[in-house]
């Protein structure tokens, strides 16, 4: 390893950069999100949006409030949510490799510096080296949320529904990330940012909300539980069960 790991400095964000040249800002095109998905997501988003939370320097945590609602929402689901906040990936694979926990492989690495410690520099399971570890370099890199197919399986490309990463201004999505989380989803109609402006944040909910619960599938239970964690308030028509 080529530098010490310190766990008191991010190794890998939504927002990094390679060097320090200037950062070139892409528009991209904006996939569809299907019903439940934008539900699900807005619901986060629209409620971090007004009440984010304040950090130690003053900072609005909008993110990390999305993050921690989805996190709270895989964890109630025992991470088997459709919704995967923040998974790291490593960069250094063919398609890149989700950094999940030993115990649990729907679920990720809570620490990734100490992972990077424990195997960055071991072969990894098919006896491949990793370069040396460089912070800062694109190494790692960790989407807002990955979409799955099936919550029962770890968010590997082959299981890859979408991968979202969320903007809110004046936050906007540089050309070096959009070109890594396009690896991560391995096709780029599989890569959507979005902010509160897809989200009609303004409106008022129905009362009650008009979802097609019976229609939702497999997510519905999701969608229902994040419901309930950013309302207060049962969904209409109950949860589903998985």
């Amino acid at each position: 390893m080529t530098e010490p790991i310190k766990p008191s400095t991010p190794l890998a964000t939504g927002g990094m950069s390679r060097g320090e040249g200037t950062t070139t800002v892409v528009k991209i095109n904006r996939p569809n999100v299907d019903f439940v998905d934008k539900k699900v997501l807005c619901s986060a988003i629209c409620k971090c949006k007004d009440t984010p939370g304040v950090g130690k320097n003053g900072q609005s945590l909008k993110q990390s409030c999305v993050s921690g609602r989805l996190k709270a929402l895989d964890g109630i689901l025992e991470h088997r949510s459709p919704y995967k906040p923040e998974v790291n990936y490593d960069m250094t694979k063919q398609p890149p490799a989700p950094i999940m926990d030993s115990g649990v492989q729907t679920k990720g690495h809570d620490w990734l510096p100490g992972w990077i410690k424990k195997y960055w520099d071991k072969p990894d399971e098919q006896g491949a080296q990793r370069p040396p570890f460089q912070a800062g370099e694109g190494m790692v890199r960790r989407p807002d949320v990955v979409i799955v197919n099936d919550p029962t399986k770890p968010p590997t490309q082959d299981n890859i529904k979408q991968v979202v990463e969320i903007k809110f201004p004046p936050d906007t999505a540089p050309s070096d990330q959009i070109a890594d989380y396009t690896r991560i989803a391995g096709d780029r109609n599989k890569l959507v940012v979005m902010g509160p402006e897809d989200c009609d944040c303004n409106q008022p909910d129905p009362n009650p909300p008009k979802i097609p619960v019976e229609q939702l599938g497999t997510a519905a239970g999701a969608l229902g539980l994040l419901y309930m964690l950013v309302t207060k308030r049962p969904p209409p028509g109950g949860v589903p069960a998985y």
